[in-house]
């Protein structure tokens, strides 16, 4: 998965001014010129793990958020994200996966279980 640094710039721009911080305090805090930090909020710059972890624990937010735009403490995660790959689904594609989460959601994965089947839909068969 190739990453877009435009994304993630934008994140961090949009993070940093939730925090009410100017890109030179962030730089500074990073120790980079604001002129590198302008670059990566405008995604003209990669990133590397190390200054993107800085950034994410100065800006209280996790890496993965201004990877993916998703907070995994948050209580919606996903919530979006399932909603927007929903919307792009047929009837039948969303009876499917509704049918998929409902036997994991019932699911202990730490205990030997006997085998759970779901009627069997066009072709699809979940066990």
């Amino acid at each position: 998965m190739a990453m877009d640094y435009n994304v993630i710039g934008r994140r961090i721009r949009s993070t940093r001014q939730e925090k009410n911080m100017t890109q030179e305090q962030l730089a500074d805090k990073i120790d980079v010129s604001v002129a590198f930090m302008s670059r990566v909020e405008r995604g003209s710059a990669q990133i590397n793990l190390k200054r993107l972890i800085q950034i994410a624990e100065i800006l209280n937010v996790s890496p993965g958020y201004l990877l993916t735009g998703s907070n995994v403490e948050s209580k919606d995660y996903l919530k979006e994200e399932f909603r927007q790959l929903l919307e792009k689904c047929t009837p039948e594609q969303q009876r499917l996966i509704y049918q998929i989460s409902e036997v994991i959601s019932k699911t202990d994965f730490g205990h030997e279980q006997e085998p759970v089947y779901i009627k069997r839909t066009r072709g699809y068969n979940v066990r």
